[in-house]
């Protein structure tokens, strides 16, 4: 007889982080290779489309934020970012594998209050990813990396959260009133309070005011603590000038733009289709 009404779906997931978890459309948990799959809510599929050759296969699953599993922390912080996923058939008569449906990574990831949604991408998908350095005039280093050089964490500022503007900007005591702009781009650590250990993007520094891109998960009060990293535009103005570091400068300033090519200037005369250039 055929085994068909009791196939049903698994997915395996691996973070980054190297925690493994199980999730199954059945409405019992399964234990499969040693990998227990929960059940039910966790994950549904939509439709997936597979396609031939070196095409990206995609489809989605969605979820609800209301198990130990998933959670709005983890989420945010990005632990299901790239995490792989394997997608197996099920039997869950025997708990055994019936067969493999494809192999995929978490590609983005949306959510709301009670859920979120994830795109399942195949692994061809990184052969359309763009890989290397880029040739622009900007460095493509990160502040502090290792390309960079530069010691970041000597500019560290710790600050404690004096008034409270809004969700996600606040006034920080610490942050001398003529300094402007010297932390935006910048990174912040919370080292107390409801959001500790959490990482933020500095949007905004303007003299004692600081402000997030993001709000918080949880609402930050006076008094909260936190590391605060400086910011860096990645110009050569900017490693030059302010941090002394042109050697390390990760870019190409002097490249040559598109302006470059734009031969007629609206209002000039002389141009009469001979080169540019004298020989």
């Amino acid at each position: 007889m055929s085994n068909t009404t009791t196939l049903v779906r698994g997915w395996k997931l691996t973070r980054e982080d190297g925690r493994v978890m199980g999730f199954t459309d059945c409405d019992v948990d399964l234990t499969v290779e040693g990998v227990t799959y929960e059940a039910a809510a966790a994950l549904s599929p939509s439709e997936a489309v597979t396609s031939l050759g070196l095409a990206v296969d995609e489809q989605e699953v969605q979820g609800g934020i209301n198990s130990d599993a998933v959670t709005e922390e983890d989420l945010a912080r990005g632990l299901f970012d790239g995490a792989k996923v394997e997608v197996i058939e099920i039997d869950w008569s025997t708990q055994t594998r019936h067969a493999t449906v494809g192999h995929y990574y978490l590609g983005e990831v949306s959510r709301t209050e009670v859920s979120f949604t994830a795109e399942l991408r195949s692994e061809a998908g990184n052969l359309a990813q763009k890989r290397g350095r880029y040739v622009t005039s900007t460095c493509d280093a990160e502040l502090g990396d290792a390309r960079c050089g530069f010691d970041a964490t000597a500019l560290q500022l710790s600050g404690t959260i004096a008034t409270l503007i809004g969700e996600a900007d606040f006034v920080v005591e610490e942050l001398a009133d003529d300094t402007d702009k010297s932390y935006s781009g910048g990174v912040l650590v919370w080292t107390s309070g409801a959001n500790l250990g959490q990482r933020h993007d500095v949007r905004a520094h303007r003299g004692n005011n600081l402000g997030l891109w993001r709000a918080p998960l949880d609402p930050v009060s006076v008094g909260d603590e936190f590391d605060l990293l400086p910011g860096c535009d990645k110009s050569i103005s900017t490693c030059h000038d302010r941090y002394s570091n042109s050697a390390n400068f990760r870019g190409f300033p002097t490249i040559v733009g598109e302006e470059a090519f734009t031969y007629a200037v609206p209002g000039e005369s002389g141009h009469d289709g001979a080169s540019r250039n004298d020989f």
